[in-house]
This record gives structure tokens, C-alpha cells and sequence, in this order.
């Protein structure tokens, strides 16, 4: 059996359709119940549908032998698993916002709120410019608002949300979509039905 990590969601979906394309199809996915788990013995292939954030854990620890992640949970935990593709999908980009009258004193250590604590360090690191992270864990928008940061660093999608709240995007730090990973002792011993996948996926991504 080949055990695939799938992020809930819509994205999750999206990239289900993609395996299905790809002859990996397990028609009971797509019945309406609370399952997480679901297998197709002729295909011998299982899905599971995980929390995104967690999807390089299962697959970085083998109890997933692939899966697909964003860019931005690979840069900020950095697991030990191959990234073979990029899926070019679930596209948005890790970005720097601000109130719209913000003006960056360099005098000063900047103050940062981010649930992306790694990605944000090593940006600044890169700039030379002293901060102070502030971890956080949701509704980051507000930090800002009630004067805790000077700046976020969060995922943009649209930026409505950032509008909405008076903030708007100051620099774009790295384009993020999603990736399709491997347990590395995974892709050494189920080889072929990964690279089966992985062949069909490069096809689906190209144009």
C-alpha cells in the first residue's frame, strides 16, 4: 500500500483529482462522511486527510510514504523529505504588511508578529536589520492594530483580509504553492508507484 498524506481542505481536493488523473483513484474519498481514512486495495493506495501543517510530519516520520505540502511548512520546519514537485497550485506568497503609514526606523528593533518564526529570521538576518519576534498563532492582522508589532509576516492570498484591517503588503519574501513530498526511505523502496505519480503530476503541471 502507498500511503498518501493529503492537506483537508480545498487544496487537498484540488490534489486529489490530480492523483485520480494520475490512476490512483479511491472513489469511497468522495463520500459524504466523517472518515479520515480511505483505500482502494486495487490500486494499493490509501489517503488520509491531515491537518496542512502537519502532512511533513506523517511523511517525514513514514507513517505517510508521500504527500503534499505548501512551500511555506517546508521552509519554516524545514522536515527531512524530498520535495519532488512543485504542484503549482495553492499559489500565494509569504509577505511582509504593515499599517499603510508605517515607515520603518531602523534606529529601533523592529518588532515582528508571525506564526512563521524561521522564515521571518532568516528574511531579516539577510537584511542585517535587528528584531523582535512575536510568535503568534492566528489573527496575526491585529498584532499591528493594538500596537504589539511594528509589522507582520503572514501567507497572502488575495491581501483582502489586509485591507479590511488597514494593512497592506510592503515586501514579498518568496512565492509559495504547493509541493508533492517523499519519505526518503519510502522513495527508495515503493519507488515505482511514487515515480508513477510523480511522472503523471509533472505532465498535469506543465502549461
Amino acid at each position: 500500500m502507498l500511503n498518501v498524506a493529503l492537506p483537508k481542505g480545498r487544496l487537498g481536493e484540488k490534489v486529489y483529482a490530480m492523483f485520480e488523473k494520475a490512476g490512483f483513484e479511491c472513489p469511497s474519498i468522495k463520500e459524504t462522511n466523517r472518515k479520515l481514512i480511505f483505500e482502494n486495495p486495487e490500486k494499493g493506495v490509501r489517503y488520509f486527510w491531515v491537518k496542512p501543517s502537519d502532512v511533513a510530519i506523517y511523511v517525514e516520520r513514514g507513517a505517510a510514504d508521500v504527500g503534499v505540502v505548501g512551500k511555506d511548512i517546508l521552509l519554516e520546519y524545514e522536515p527531512d523529505v524530498y520535495e519532488l514537485l512543485d504542484l503549482k497550485t495553492g499559489k500565494c506568497r509569504m509577505a511582509v504588511a504593515a499599517p499603510r503609514e508605517f515607515r520603518d526606523d531602523t534606529e529601533r528593533t523592529l518588532k515582528v508578529a508571525t506564526k512563521f518564526s524561521n522564515i521571518a529570521k532568516e528574511y531579516y538576518a539577510s537584511l542585517g536589520r535587528d528584531i523582535d519576534i512575536i510568535h503568534l498563532n492566528g489573527s496575526i492582522e491585529i498584532a499591528p492594530i493594538l500596537g504589539l508589532s511594528d509589522v507582520i509576516v503572514d501567507i497572502v492570498e488575495t491581501g483582502t483580509t489586509l485591507r479590511e484591517n488597514n494593512l497592506e503588503v510592503f515586501e514579498t519574501i518568496v512565492p509559495i504553492s504547493a509541493r508533492f513530498i517523499a519519505n526518503k526511505a519510502s522513495f527508495k523502496f515503493k519507488n515505482e508507484p511514487i515515480e508513477k505519480i510523480l511522472a503523471s503530476l509533472a505532465e498535469q503541471t506543465k502549461g
